[in-house]
């Protein structure tokens, strides 16, 4: 099993955060893992990506050309990351920061209206773990008993009491997502 997957949007959104929670939730189920973040001088506000591999066997490299999931929240990182998505692979989207949506009939297109629950729960600082709800929902690459232990290494622990708070995110977020299209 090797799931290569980009998550990509805004600095703030969240996004090496969600690749650094998945990464350490694999490493907890004895997988290989890398992750690669890459983002602009400005992290609030710039682009950012983060690459997360999770493999049963050793990883040759960390850069990647194409991937089997592609998560992005805002629209410079669909225009860019839409057409690097393996065929027959997934893209997840939020409606948020989409103007146009995925176009490509060889892929599988979620969508997740993950700010907007964030906004109804109060704290738009969850909204990265609402995504990654969704993603765990359509590829339940690592357990989610393994994703609240990936927080507490992420977290500091002064932030620990938000854990309950995020597990519930995630729930919400595996609860939420829409697939809009299936691949041909």
């Amino acid at each position: 099993m090797v799931q290569e997957i980009v998550i990509a949007g805004f600095g703030g959104q969240g996004v090496l955060s969600m690749g650094m929670i998945l990464a350490y939730s694999g490493l907890m189920e004895g997988k290989e893992v890398s992750w690669f973040p890459a983002y602009g001088p400005e992290q609030r506000g710039g682009t950012a990506n983060v690459t997360v591999i999770l493999s049963d066997e050793r990883i040759s490299s960390p850069v990647l050309n194409s991937y089997d999931v592609v998560i992005v929240l805002n629209q410079p990182s669909l225009d860019k990351f839409e057409a690097m998505v393996k065929p027959g692979g997934s893209i997840i989207y939020d409606t948020e920061g989409i103007q146009n949506p995925p176009t490509r009939t060889d892929i599988n297109v979620y969508k997740t209206d993950a700010m907007e629950e964030a906004m109804k729960m109060d704290n738009a600082r969850v909204f990265n773990m609402i995504v990654l709800g969704g993603l765990l929902k359509i590829s339940p690459m690592v357990k989610l008993e393994n994703v609240v232990k990936g927080l507490e290494n992420v977290l500091p622990e002064r932030h620990h009491k938000l854990i309950p708070m995020n597990e519930t995110a995630i729930q919400k977020g595996m609860e939420i997502i829409e697939q809009t299209s299936k691949a041909i």
